[in-house]
């Protein structure tokens, strides 16, 4: 359920790479070598055939399985002006991804199955790297009826989502659980009591207090997943719950896997490696998201929950939007901010080289987006799909100096100087982006 334009299949050969692949078991210097877009072998460094492929020196480079992001925001249909397609997919491969997930929260909403043949059509044309499309659960986004959830997952959809609003009525969610028995497909759930958060624009406590802002408590996010998994446990149905932010939302679905409850969890690259603090500059561009940057101790939390496997994959929930969206007061600005490009090289500057994890559990959970939505995981396995993000973690570069892929550029990362940068991307074996000032020279 996953598409993009066709291409050729990549004939490669990335010389000396260091590759790293945690679930495979992969970690040293090989060849890696790419015939028919399918890797063909992990020959000794310096030793493989090139014969009729194309050669690239990578020695000092790091390859690893190419990343999957499940919450993504192509704005399309209705609001192209901010993102589409093709505009997405190549701000994805530009940051190592080989698929993503688009969400379902667009301008009309896709509540029909028209609505999704049509985008897996428009894919077929533009995309760059593989896109799967949600459709909503509630009609509208209202969380009043179903739409035709059986129906929509025959005309493609991957899942279903009202990301954006929550399923405020637990008739309404265990509805949706119990159609999900009958179609498959993941639910995936933006967790908010809108009662609780009603009036807020960024986390509740001594900061929101000191800059006169509407506080949004974390208990509006971990009360609406206790409830769902709840829900899920008792329908024997299976929920992802998207961009986790505080430390109880952690405590709550990590009791419920150990309880046996079929449910996954993503966090999002700004919730690990940014508070609340941020919001002292009022810089809404940057800094509104939701839910909104937490305390501390909620950031060290989301840590803690992707060492030890609560959060099982990384989400950038890049969300574009026009500078005249961002450009007023902190409290009129839209809520998001774009991640895809940013998303490696801000986790692997943050989280990576100060030591708080290591390089092995940041691919992986980089990848680990796929399996909650039935995605084969990408892998350097040799007879696999080519699906590899070539990187070089010394590169320093600043965020926005070279403009960017995507449409937008409200990027969290605005500014900032990051190390490590993705080079070159191969998803769903073509070669999906090659930074520019970075040349496939043949190999010495």
């Amino acid at each position: 359920m996953l598409d993009l334009r066709a291409g050729r299949p990549a004939d490669l050969v990335l010389r000396r790479a260091t590759l790293l692949d945690p679930v495979a078991g992969i970690d040293g210097v090989h060849d890696l070598v790419i015939r028919g877009g399918r890797i063909a072998e992990l020959a000794a460094p310096g030793e493989a055939d090139a014969a009729d492929a194309e050669e690239l020196d990578a020695e000092g480079l790091h390859a690893f399985p190419a990343f999957f992001d499940p919450h993504v925001h192509l704005r399309t249909p209705g609001q192209e002006h901010k993102e589409d397609v093709e505009t997405g997919t190549r701000a994805a491969a530009a940051g190592g991804f080989c698929g993503i997930i688009a969400m379902a929260n667009t301008s009309p909403p896709i509540d029909t199955a028209a609505d999704i043949s049509a985008l897996c059509e428009q894919a077929r044309t533009q995309a760059s790297i593989p896109v799967g499309f949600t459709a909503t659960v509630t009609v509208g986004m209202k969380g009043e009826e179903l739409t035709e959830m059986v129906e929509l997952r025959d005309a493609g959809a991957i899942g279903f989502t009202d990301d954006g609003l929550p399923i405020a009525s637990a008739r309404i969610m265990r509805r949706a659980l119990q159609y999900q028995r009958l179609c498959g497909g993941q639910i995936a759930l933006h967790e908010q009591d809108p009662e609780l958060s009603a009036g807020g624009v960024m986390h509740e406590g001594p900061v929101s207090a000191a800059l006169g802002l509407g506080g949004w408590p974390s208990v509006a996010e971990s009360t609406m997943i206790a409830r769902d998994c709840a829900l899920a446990a008792y329908e024997e149905a299976r929920i992802h719950v998207q961009h986790l932010s505080a430390a109880e939302s952690v405590e709550i679905v990590r009791a419920a896997k150990a309880a046996g409850v079929q449910i996954s969890a993503e966090a999002s690259p700004h919730h690990l490696c940014l508070t609340d603090e941020e919001v002292r500059s009022l810089d809404p561009g940057r800094f509104k998201m939701n839910p909104p940057l937490r305390r501390e101790a909620d950031r060290q939390a989301l840590i803690a929950g992707l060492r030890d496997g609560t959060i099982e994959c990384i989400a950038t929930d890049h969300a574009p939007h026009h500078t005249d969206e961002k450009e007023v007061p902190f409290e009129q600005a839209a809520f998001g901010v774009t991640g895809l490009e940013t998303a490696f090289a801000a986790l692997h500057t943050e989280l990576v080289m100060p030591g708080v994890i290591d390089l092995a559990l940041l691919v992986e959970r980089l990848a680990g987006g796929a399996a909650p939505f039935d995605v084969p995981r990408p892998t350097l396995a040799p007879g696999s799909e080519a699906n590899v993000a070539l990187c070089d973690l010394a590169a320093a570069w600043t965020v926005g100096e070279d403009g960017y892929e995507s449409r937008s550029s409200n990027s969290w990362c605005e500014g900032r100087t990051l190390t490590g940068r993705v080079l070159v991307t191969v998803a769903a074996g073509q070669v999906a982006f090659r930074l520019r000032s970075f040349s496939l020279g043949v190999a010495a």
